[in-house]
């Protein structure tokens, strides 16, 4: 089981553009649809919805993706 965060965390996360970090928005622990895709999730494994701190752009992410960051 990946870490547990919550809505107002802070958190960064690896891209192919390097290190992006955002404000979780929303977990979500049953599928949900994403830009065109069935994502997974489930209590034991949630995805959150994090806001990106640079730019308009809303990722969906495990937690085992996710470091949290210091405010």
């Amino acid at each position: 089981m990946s870490r547990s965060f919550k809505v107002g965390d802070h958190v960064g996360w690896n891209s192919e553009a390097g290190e992006v970090s955002g404000t979780i928005t929303e977990i979500k622990t049953g599928d949900f649809d994403y830009k065109g895709h069935t994502r997974r999730a489930s209590p034991d494994e949630p995805q959150y919805l994090i806001q990106s701190d640079k730019t308009d752009h809303v990722a969906a992410h495990k937690g085992s993706a996710l470091h949290l960051l210091r405010s």
